[in-house]
């Protein structure tokens, strides 16, 4: 309204002093004093105007600064009242300022000013000016932070409170479901020669067991069969289990079906899932991960991975053949369904991947269908066996990678023996070329493992992928009889993996060795596939007699980069064990850039867990890794590390 005035009064003075004007001007032309009086008039006229306007815009300006304190002081009382809680700080982080909702509920045992806000809070300003907000915990409350600095070198930090919100998000997290599903190992091949008192006796213990598993959590359990159970439970009960690793695996192998044989129990766990039917599937993934690192453990599938606990027992033999039988009738169907088969095993190929290799191609050979295997020429372990082979005639069953991917169609059936890991066989770009791929092996399942192939088939508890191969042949239907340089590498490769038939040895075991002996192995030519050189005894004897103790475990370190070093460091290996007092054994030696570690065990130690912490992995009597741009030094640091921490995780709780 007062602006309206303001304009009405500027009209007016200008409209005076156009009458001004024209009565000078008549003034002079007439001369006149009726024109003297008009122009007294107006200028008496316009000088009231002009003092009007004068006083209209002093009232103007009064109003306008009258209107900016208001609005500052409202700004100011409404910054301090402000139900959210503020503070100001200089560019040290010192606190200038806070409102009223800070000092009453935020800091309220001090004075803040001129305290470093980062020390009360204990957050990152910086990562605060970098990002939107940052989240900050004081007495018992946590706080979300947003910063505002409007380009001046002060910041108005707002504080909200989200104490309830963490709280309820927090007892969501305990209370989610999460899905458990236990497996008795070898149920029927434990219990059918056992009394039928010893049965119901045993049947009892194990109920028992999950009874007392079940009561100290809200959960359920159901019996999906006689081996197998399945139970859903809150998070926060999980949690504490997993805390206690597993303690209900130490429970089970107490309860003994006879003299010689104990209850062992494979645990699948989906965990921190988003759906019971996704912490369900996640569960069943880690069930198999327990049955095909052996048994006896539990796997906890998570969004990082699988954790796995126990695993300190030997694998339990089966005693059926049925699944042998049913692989070895699929397998036989898909190559007659292939134009041609490509075997290979893993890097560096030894006597047991070789063995099997060339055990499998033969009998393929005699099916009429066309069987090579792919293997590096110079970098193999297995030398005698392909030495030998070629000399009798049979060179042409090997080829290398290059002639492979050049013969490999859509109708190539791809085999990969003596190992699953992805990561460590002889052709990655033949395994991505093969659009039919099976999987044969005796590794404890590894995170790496091969999981497009048409047929997987991992037994932990066999010897040897050659222990495998012999019992599969078997049901293979039209082969004849095994040629006797086949059944030497078989049986060569089963003597490797048992040292000579003392590691991981069962009655299958001898079984496997039984039918490659009636099908004309030699056992003399297979002891001089081990023979070694006068050079390479020196240096073996010089590892074994560089080995210092740790922990009953003996390290060794070898600088040499010689290239019959990956023969000679597992041979000190298994050497090593012969010391008493020795648990484990470690061998580490330079190869191709990295650092290579040959681990052995007689059982006491699982050093296929210690080798997964340093990336590799294997049995639990034997396993190795391979360390990229490590000095010894560092890989020796690194291998104590991962022996502290498996002592630590392993120690009883």
């Amino acid at each position: 309204m007062k602006e309206k005035k303001l304009t009405f009064f500027k009209l007016t003075v200008f409209v005076m002093i156009l009458l001004e004007v024209y009565s000078v001007v008549e003034l002079v032309k007439a001369d006149t004093g009726s024109y003297t009086l008009f122009f007294i008039a107006v200028l008496v006229i316009s000088l009231a105007f002009v003092f009007q306007l004068i006083a209209a815009q002093d009232n103007v300006h009064k109003f306008i600064a009258e209107l900016n304190t208001d609005i500052s002081l409202t700004e100011k009382e409404s910054l301090y009242s402000f139900p959210v809680a503020s503070v100001i700080v200089d560019n040290d982080n010192k606190i200038i300022w806070c409102n009223k909702f800070f000092s009453e509920n935020v800091i309220t045992d001090r004075d803040p000013f001129g305290i470093d806000i980062s020390e009360i809070f204990q957050m990152d300003t910086d990562e605060l000016e970098r990002n939107d907000s940052v989240s900050a915990s004081y007495s018992g409350k946590t706080y979300t932070v947003t910063c505002e600095t409007n380009c001046t070198p002060l910041k108005l930090l707002c504080f909200q409170d989200i104490t309830d919100y963490c709280k309820l998000q927090e007892s969501f997290r305990l209370t989610r479901p999460s899905v458990i599903i236990i497996m008795v190992d070898n149920y029927d091949d434990l219990l059918q020669n056992s009394k039928e008192s010893d049965k119901a006796r045993v049947i009892g213990d194990i109920e028992r067991l999950f009874e007392e598993f079940m009561s100290a959590t809200n959960g359920f359990l159901k019996k999906l069969s006689q081996n197998t159970f399945i139970a859903v439970i809150e998070e926060q009960h999980l949690s504490k289990i997993i805390d206690e690793r597993f303690k209900i695996l130490d429970t089970a192998r107490k309860i003994k079906v006879d003299e010689r044989l104990n209850l062992t129990l494979s645990i699948g766990v989906g965990y921190n899932c988003k759906t019971l039917a996704e912490s369900e599937t996640s569960a069943k993934q880690a069930l198999d991960m327990a049955l095909g690192r052996g048994g006896d453990q539990a796997a906890v599938k998570t969004e990082a991975g699988f954790q796995f606990y126990g695993g300190v027992s030997k694998g339990i033999e089966k005693q059926s053949r049925t699944k042998t039988r049913i692989i070895a009738t699929a397998l036989q169907e898909l190559i007659h369904n292939s134009s041609d088969v490509l075997i290979m095993g893993h890097r560096f190929g030894d006597l047991d991947s070789i063995g099997a290799a060339v055990g499998l191609a033969g009998s393929i050979n005699s099916m009429g269908k066309s069987a090579k295997i792919v293997v590096d020429p110079v970098n193999n372990l297995a030398a005698p066996i392909i030495d030998r082979l070629t000399s009798l005639g049979d060179g042409d069953m090997f080829m290398d990678e290059t002639t492979a991917l050049d013969v490999i169609s859509d109708d190539t059936l791809l085999i990969i023996v003596d190992t699953h890991n992805k990561n460590i066989i002889e052709s990655p770009a033949l395994y991505k070329k093969a659009r039919h791929v099976v999987v044969i092996d005796h590794h404890r399942k590894n995170v790496n493992f091969i999981d497009n192939a048409v047929i997987f088939h991992n037994e932990p508890y066999a010897s040897s992928t050659c222990e495998i191969i012999s019992e599969m042949i078997q049901y293979f239907k039209d082969t004849g009889r095994l040629h006797p340089q086949y059944a030497d590498a078989m049986l060569a490769g089963i003597t490797l993996d048992t040292k000579n038939f003392v590691m991981k040895t069962g009655v299958r075991t001898f079984e496997a060795a039984a039918f490659l002996r009636k099908n004309g192995a030699d056992t003399i030519i297979v002891k001089s596939m081990f023979s070694s050189t006068m050079d390479s005894y020196r240096k073996k004897a010089k590892l074994v007699a560089s080995a210092e103790l740790y922990n009953r475990c003996a390290l060794a370190v070898s600088e040499s980069s010689d290239a019959d070093m990956r023969v000679i460091a597992p041979q000190a290996s298994d050497e090593l064990l012969n010391i008493t007092g020795v648990d484990a054994s470690f061998v580490i030696y330079p190869s191709n850039n990295c650092m290579c570690i040959s681990a052995r065990s007689l059982g006491a130690m699982n050093v296929q867990l210690i080798m997964e912490k340093l990336g590799g992995g294997g049995h639990q009597t034997m396993a190795a890794t391979q360390l990229a741009d490590k000095s010894a030094d560092e890989a020796k640091k690194m291998l104590l590390c991962a022996i502290d921490e498996y002592i630590s995780a392993n120690q009883p709780v």
